[in-house]
């Protein structure tokens, strides 16, 4: 039996999305149950779910986040724990189910405390009412908000009269905090300067008696820098330094590639199962109406989908700068072969001469050259004319009315007017 309580503090999108590192705890830590708090999601789809437990042997319950904060996950392990009930609480998750292996019955709950003191008094009240259910062994788990005495906070403020509540709640109800393995604070400020145990498992002495050598240990975090760390520090054999360094490179190489199999290595399956709920659904509205839950399911799985594709997308972008850096400004194999094919496709290998063929490179250029030669060459002099159109001057008449209408003393020819004025009209231009 392993239990895994963690704090996730959303599970965010593309490439702040903490999916992966939630799916790689699952695969390593293979939990018999996973508590989330702070998923910071709405209603989660099956096959979501399921990629992230990395099976479908699995039950869940839910609590949606209220406003953009909140929200509680349960997953349990179908194999190993029956439920028969659960209960979604203002604060908290539960689930009640017998341990298939030994029969006895257990309740699980999943808290997360608030920190205002007026939600933290509702806290204790309403897990007070559901403790008072006997004859079943109890394991309260998750983020309370809340610490016990002053050692467990570190450049924080205390609080003495909440840590008394809890301490009191804790008494009432004949609870036992674990101690707590492997580190002192379960939770670390951004900056690293303030820590607090915020995180813990508390049991009744009904669950002591079924686990006799239960404890709870703090999971170091995960993430990539712990696997170069470990890879890296680890024992190398080998007497000169050049091949040790070499060991310890090949060594890490195949550390990074089984850590992004484990995140990434199921991303396009995954995809495409969630696009085939999107599509089966797309296709059933089609012929009628889809209800409230199938439409919920739906854009669910529409949001999950797209981030995906920007996880996968990023995973290209990071691939493709990886190929930059190696190959620098370098023109790559691709596009040599586009240049190839594009070559290929515009060559002109030979051609039909009087029907034969023919492939001399000589012949070719003759027959393109003569070919374009009788497209565009003149074939002929016919053009318009303005042969015949005038006289060769105008009348006496005409020519006295001229002069006196414009002061001209001399004779104008018509026709080199007209010829001047009409000439653009009638120019063409010629191919030789």
């Amino acid at each position: 039996m392993k239990i895994i309580s963690l704090n996730i503090r959303g599970f965010g999108s593309g490439k702040e999305s903490k999916f992966g590192d939630v799916k790689s705890l699952c695969f390593v830590e293979r939990p018999s149950i996973l508590a989330l708090q702070e998923t910071k999601c709405h209603n989660l789809v099956d096959n979501w779910l399921f990629g992230l437990w990395g099976s479908i042997d699995c039950g869940y319950v839910q609590k949606e986040m209220v406003g953009k904060s909140g929200g509680q996950l349960l997953i349990w392990d179908k194999n190993i724990f029956e439920v028969s009930s659960e209960l979604i609480g203002d604060f908290f998750i539960a689930i009640r189910g017998k341990w298939k292996k030994s029969g006895n019955e257990s309740i699980i709950v999943n808290v997360y405390g608030l920190h205002d003191d007026a939600n933290k008094c509702k806290f204790w009240d309403s897990l007070d009412q559901i403790l008072c259910i006997d004859g079943v062994s109890w394991v309260i788990c998750g983020d309370f908000n809340e610490v016990r005495d002053k050692s467990e906070r570190l450049n924080c403020e205390f609080f003495e009269n909440r840590a008394k509540r809890f301490n009191e709640f804790i008494d009432r109800n004949s609870l036992v905090d674990i101690p707590l393995g492997g580190r002192k604070f379960t939770r670390v400020s951004d900056d690293g300067m303030k820590m607090s145990k915020l995180d813990r498992f508390l049991v009744s002495d009904d669950f002591l008696n079924l686990w006799t050598d239960l404890k709870v240990v703090a999971l170091d975090r995960s993430g990539i820098d712990k696997v170069i760390a470990d890879s890296w520090s680890g024992p190398m054999g080998g007497n000169r330094k050049d091949c040790v360094f070499r060991n310890k490179l090949k060594r890490l190489k195949g550390d990074l590639k089984e850590w992004s199999k484990v995140h990434f290595g199921k991303l396009d399956s995954e995809i495409e199962s969630v696009k085939k709920v999107v599509t089966d659904l797309e296709l059933k509205a089609k012929v009628g109406y889809l209800n409230d839950e199938e439409r919920a399911k739906w854009l669910n799985s529409r949001i999950t989908w797209m981030e995906m594709e920007k996880i996968k997308t990023g995973m290209l972008k990071q691939k493709v700068r990886v190929r930059w850096m190696l190959d620098g400004d370098e023109n790559s194999k691709y596009f040599h072969n586009s240049l190839k094919r594009k070559y290929n496709k515009n060559n002109i290998r030979g051609i039909n001469v009087n029907g034969s063929w023919c492939e001399n490179p000589n012949t070719i250029k003759e027959v393109a050259f003569n070919h374009f030669k009788n497209i565009f060459e003149v074939h002929s002099s016919d053009g318009p004319s303005l042969e015949g159109l005038f006289s060769e001057s105008i009348t006496s008449a005409d020519n006295e009315l001229f002069v006196q209408s414009t002061g001209f003393g001399f004779l104008v020819s018509f026709q080199r007017v007209a010829m001047l004025l009409l000439f653009p009209l009638f120019r063409r231009n010629r191919i030789h």
